[in-house]
């Protein structure tokens, strides 16, 4: 998907062209990190990597290290773990400065166990062995606010307004001038970088935008979710806006972050049959049931991600699967060869993507390769269903989403003992942080939450 925007080889760059180059990669929590390097550092290292502490990985939003996990022999005493780019990435950020986006790898020249972008190409490897690959794309939601990053700080992140004004439903397009000249800023920086968009519009809740990014392989559109973020983080300072990713930044309704997903073998599409889903759909869809419960930790994997867990206002709340159906978890889209697909609609807009679409991949390759059936589809409304029903509910607590990745053998096996522990460990730690630093549960979004997650991942 990118294509530097400028030669990108040292003989046929000007050595003057490059002041500076950006490493970028996310960690565990989704943080888009990094640091900026000389050109001769940059050709000195970009073979054998780039040394960062191992505390990228240790610590929690709150800048504590975190706790509750064994410490591996990288982990735990700030020894250096490598950064090597991925020269496939590499763009013109701005003038003279490039970005590039990379991979965490241990001395031995193993990949960090826990490194999101190495999970997402281990899964891919996983697919290919059995003669497929995926396409993939995601829907980006955020919340523009008219006041300043500086402003919304000075005010703990609450009582803002929204940019553009205060309607709240979806695709308006009586919109204020601010809000339309934003998005087309945020479309042009995306062009100059590379990055294939489809479309952008406006969301339901007030100031609320989506970008809907192009198909494409899973690490290539995860790379592109990380630097889109980026570039509407950095336009809407440059704009004297600000902008949050927050899974719910209001009482108001919440953000997604929906994963869209097709199959192909020998360059068909896998998930397509002439009467509805194939075969290997129905397995696909089984084994993200099966695994949904655990896979619920990693793409809502904050305390306000749950917030967002409510009928009738958007979000899936039980374990379901349905043709044409936004209501259920697993949206089945059939009946198109080029566009059948699965829409995974339970992520956050604070969800690492990486790590979503690793923990989804592995709950179709383990639907894939044990041949899990589904149950039986939702025909109508999956919000608001009575007891007796026999459909059990999503978990609905950053704890109880814990144990159940904790208990699922799919995605241990798949995803490795040592990330779901560590996964685990750090998601307690910030369930113990929330209910001892200042977090107040019967709140419908306390200050506490606004402080940590409003900028961050």
């Amino acid at each position: 998907m990118y294509e530097p925007t400028r030669p990108a080889t040292e003989a046929d760059r000007p050595e003057s062209a490059t002041r500076a180059v950006r490493l970028e990669a996310t960690n565990h929590e989704g943080c888009y990190l990094g640091k900026t390097v000389a050109p001769k550092k940059f050709a000195a290292g970009k073979d054998t990597g780039f040394a960062f502490a191992d505390l990228l990985f240790g610590l929690d939003l709150g800048n504590l290290p975190v706790f509750g996990a064994v410490f591996p022999d990288w982990r735990g005493h700030l020894d250096d773990v490598y950064f090597r780019p991925d020269m496939s990435t590499l763009v013109e950020w701005q003038p003279g400065v490039e970005s590039v986006i990379g991979d965490y790898w241990l001395k031995d020249g193993t990949p960090v166990p826990i490194c999101p972008r190495n999970l997402v190409r281990r899964m891919v490897d996983r697919l290919a062995s059995h003669g497929f690959t995926a396409t993939v794309a995601v829907e980006i939601e955020a919340t523009v606010f008219e006041e300043s990053i500086h402003e919304a700080r000075s005010r703990g992140y609450r009582d803002l307004t929204p940019l553009g004004g205060s309607a709240g439903t979806a695709y308006h397009l009586a919109k204020s001038r601010d809000w339309v000249d934003y998005m087309n800023a945020v479309a042009d920086r995306l062009d100059e970088v590379g990055i294939a968009w489809e479309a952008w519009s406006d969301e339901d809740a007030a100031g609320q935008v989506e970008l809907n990014l192009a198909p494409g392989d899973p690490v290539t559109v995860g790379d592109a979710w990380a630097r889109a973020r980026q570039i509407m983080r950095e336009v809407a300072f440059e704009r004297g806006h600000t902008v949050t990713f927050m899974a719910k930044p209001t009482a108001g309704y919440g953000q997604a972050s929906h994963i869209n997903l097709s199959l192909q073998r020998d360059s068909v599409n896998a998930f397509h049959a002439e009467d509805g889903p194939s075969e290997t759909m129905l397995h696909a869809i089984g084994g993200l049931l099966a695994t949904i419960d655990g896979n619920t930790s990693l793409v809502l994997p904050q305390i306000t991600s749950y917030r967002r867990l409510v009928d009738l206002t958007g979000p899936p709340v039980t374990r379901t699967w349905g043709i044409s159906n936004k209501t259920t978890a697993v949206r089945a889209v059939c009946g198109n060869p080029t566009l059948s697909r699965i829409e995974y609609r339970l992520p956050g807009a604070d969800a690492n993507l990486y790590l979503a679409l690793a923990g989804v991949l592995a709950g179709i390759i383990g639907g894939i390769e044990q041949k899990i059936d589904p149950p039986e589809q939702i025909a109508d409304m999956a919000w608001c269903l009575p007891p007796g029903l026999g459909v059990e509910r999503l978990p609905d607590t950053i704890t109880k989403a814990a144990a159940a990745l904790d208990a699922d053998p799919v995605l241990r096996e798949l995803l490795g003992d040592e990330f779901v522990d560590f996964w685990i460990a750090s998601r307690k730690w910030e369930w113990m942080q929330f209910h001892t630093a200042g977090g107040d549960p019967s709140a419908e979004l306390s200050e506490w939450e606004s402080a940590r997650y409003f900028e961050l991942p």
